[in-house]
């Protein structure tokens, strides 16, 4: 008999390719409504998100051979949360599709991965649910409003789910493989239906290949990296050793040798380098493994929490995941029906009665751990930011899992009564009808939030093109569609994508403004377009001179964004005290809300102190120090902390003075007294009026004031003060 003759890599190409047909055609009539809601809404191409440019940005510096750097000459920037967004996008830019043009790019993108990610999802339902509930589970994904919102919303997210859920897949498919299906009459057993299922060399590259991109295209990818480097191991170590050849071999090439070592254990460790491509990089271009994404959103990175305050905050993100997100409450209605959390929670155990009923444990376990990611993005500071894009991604586990209950459900109901075969189907195609309800309510809030983001950072982007100066640097809190569209440098407050800022916007708006004091003129932003309440720091906004005010909307930061002239004079007008005596000097001062100046003196903070960092200018402080008042400062700005009930700082003085005394630039809404003591020995105490800051004298004892000296300032009286500066002078 002769052997069946291997198909041609045409009609392997088309067998590969007809499962996907479906989904592109369901996924291509979504993005026609998608797309034509938007273009109505706003007029053209437009995008729901400002972070979207921020990809956009760093892939037309990708097409300009400029590697992540996210403004010319500013050099390499640890901003860009995904490398391989841009990098998909960069082409796009450099074949000609430049301005809002590439948007177009985008939505193609978005379109081929919500098919994908549609097709990922039954096939990892159905080892578990059967083929009926497998096509719900699919069915589920496409008709699911926050895929459908975020494929059209120029981010990564559907992409991201997609390489997550294929991850999975692969890993569960490589451990606990599919049965050969029993053949007839003792034949030898059939080939497995639909397309050909590719031998564990080249699925094992594969799932090495999914684990080791994930982390590239988010950083929660890393999740991903270690499912793929466990199923890797597990494999590995199940896999018999060859059989000897009966006749010699020759040599292999190397091409061969190279793959053989790929296929051997070593390809367990191709996952794991996928979470350090993106350190590696940052340390090599940035001088830090860190990204200034870590530092502005993880919890973990934040110095302003410890232990107690850590754990406080991640447990109430882990509440609010529970009974609101995943439930379909306040935060997601827009995208789940109400109760979905019980629909999830029978998933769950739906899955582990599928697991044991079809002997598919692993493939519970590694849905259980794609459904459990949904924890990481609680250790952020925030996971509600942009619809809660950072939830979606782990959301085709729970759909599995709503898979798994339709099919045990099916199975019940036939057991009851055997005619009941099409439960399973009428159930799962429920679930996908009840998610495919919120798509009106969704596309016309992805059309809505794309014409909010047009007519704010788009149209201010535009106005900074025409108006501005070739050469301004404009100060931005938003910072995607400013510098996509702007074509003017810019300078991101938030610390995102320019490099050194992010550790000041954590701290607060008094250590912006302190930082702002020692930044070389020549990095200085020369205008501002920002929301004025974000960015909390009114010294250096000087004149104001547009503004974009958007009102039905949802989205955006704030309704009102306002560009200004940037405002200088006010640096370093609070660094001395209003009053100086002739021939006295400054011995040591303790700037307030700067962190170098905090850092060398041990400035003792408690935690959450960020939220109580306020950058003020205000008339001259009154002042009962002795000497001269300075008539040129008539107004002053000066970093602070709000509500401190002590202040306990190390002071450095090479040594003791003849005489010395205390400045205190405070201020108490309903006054107060504190008390000041050195190196333990109170020295007196000095009150407070309620209102405006003032500045208060107090003499210390000049012998104590040798070397790193102690001083603390406590609250005696009041319920609490606000510190900005603390001057030892003397002579």
């Amino acid at each position: 008999m002769a052997a069946p003759q291997a198909p041609s890599p045409l009609r392997a190409l088309a067998a590969r390719a007809l499962p996907y047909a479906p989904a592109l055609a369901a996924s291509g009539a979504l993005g026609a409504v998608c797309i034509r809601a938007v273009l109505e809404q706003a007029g053209r191409p437009a995008l729901p998100l400002d972070d979207a440019f921020i990809h956009m940005q760093y892939a037309r510096r990708l097409a300009e051979g400029g590697f992540f750097s996210f403004v010319a000459g500013d050099g390499y920037s640890t901003g860009a949360t995904s490398l391989l967004w841009p990098v998909l996008l960069a082409p796009f830019h450099a074949l000609g599709l430049r301005d809002l043009s590439l948007v177009y790019a985008i939505w193609a993108l978005g379109l081929v991965f919500h098919a994908a990610l549609a097709v990922e999802t039954a096939r990892l339902a159905r080892p578990l649910a059967g083929p009926a509930a497998a096509a719900g589970a699919g069915a589920m994904c496409a008709g699911f409003a926050a895929f459908a919102w975020f494929a059209w919303s120029g981010m990564e997210t559907v992409a991201f789910a997609w390489i997550l859920t294929r991850t999975a897949r692969l890993a569960a498919a490589l451990c606990e493989p599919d049965p050969p299906e029993p053949a007839a009459d003792g034949a030898q057993p059939a080939p497995p239906s639909g397309p050909a299922v590719p031998p564990p060399g080249s699925a094992a590259r594969a799932l090495a290949l999914a684990g080791f991109a994930a982390p590239l295209l988010r950083p929660e990818g890393a999740l991903a990296s270690l499912i793929a480097a466990l199923a890797l191991a597990v494999a590995a170590a199940r896999r018999p050793p060859p059989a000897p050849p009966a006749a010699p071999l020759p040599p292999p090439s190397h091409g061969r040798r190279a793959l053989r070592l790929l296929d051997g254990r070593l390809l367990v460790l191709a996952p794991l380098l996928g979470p350090l491509v993106v350190p590696a990089l940052n340390q090599l271009f940035a001088g830090h493994s860190t990204s200034s994404t870590t530092t502005v959103k993880w919890l973990l990175g934040n110095p302003n929490y410890d232990g107690p305050t850590l754990r406080a905050a991640v447990l109430k993100n882990v509440r609010l995941l529970v009974t609101d997100v995943i439930d379909g409450g306040r935060w997601t209605t827009v995208f789940l029906p109400e109760g979905s959390a019980v629909v999830i929670a029978l998933g769950a155990v739906a899955l582990a009665v599928a697991a044991h009923r079809r002997g598919r444990p692993v493939h519970a376990a590694v849905v259980a751990v794609l459904a459990l990611g949904a924890l990481l993005p609680c250790t952020y500071l925030s996971f509600l930011w942009n619809r809660v894009r950072y939830v979606w991604p782990f959301a085709p586990a729970w759909i599995v899992m709503a898979a798994c209950l339709a099919r045990e459900l099916g199975d019940a109901a036939q057991r009851l009564r055997p005619s009941l075969h099409h439960v399973t189907p009428l159930v799962a195609g429920a679930f996908a009808g009840a998610l495919a309800a919120r798509l009106p309510w969704a596309i016309d809030d992805l059309a809505n939030s794309a014409r909010a983001i047009d007519r704010q950072q788009v149209w201010l982007g535009r106005w900074a093109a025409l108006h501005l100066p070739s050469d301004a640097r404009i100060g931005v809190n938003d910072t995607g569609a400013l510098a996509y569209l702007g074509g003017r440098s810019t300078f991101d407050v938030v610390g995102l994508t320019t490099e050194g800022e992010a550790r000041y916007w954590v701290a607060g708006a008094g250590s912006r403004f302190e930082h702002y004091e020692t930044l070389p003129p020549e990095r200085r932003p020369t205008h501002f377009i920002v929301y004025p309440h974000w960015m909390a720091c009114a010294p250096v906004l000087g004149r104001e001179l547009i503004d974009a005010t958007v009102e039905d909307q949802s989205i955006l930061g704030g309704t009102t964004m306002v560009a200004y002239e940037a405002r200088w004079d006010l640096l370093g007008s609070g660094a001395l005290p209003v009053r100086s005596v002739p021939g006295e000097k400054i011995l040591d001062e303790l700037d307030v809300s700067d962190l170098e100046s905090e850092s060398a003196h041990a400035y003792e903070l408690e935690p959450l102190a960020d939220q109580r960092n306020v950058a003020l200018s205000l008339a001259a402080p009154e002042s009962d120090a002795p000497g001269e008042l300075d008539p040129t400062r008539a107004e002053i700005a000066d970093g602070g902390r709000y509500h401190r009930t002590a202040d306990r700082f190390v002071a450095h003085l090479a040594a003791p003075p003849t005489e010395a005394r205390l400045v205190l630039r405070v201020a108490s809404d309903d006054g107060a007294e504190l008390a000041v003591s050195v190196a333990g020995e109170e020295a007196g105490t000095v009150d407070v009026p309620a209102g405006a800051w003032v500045e208060r004298a107090l003499p210390l004892p000049a012998a104590r004031l040798s070397g790193p000296t102690p001083i603390a300032i406590t609250l005696r009286r009041g319920s609490g003060f606000h510190a900005f500066h603390y001057w030892v002078a003397g002579r």
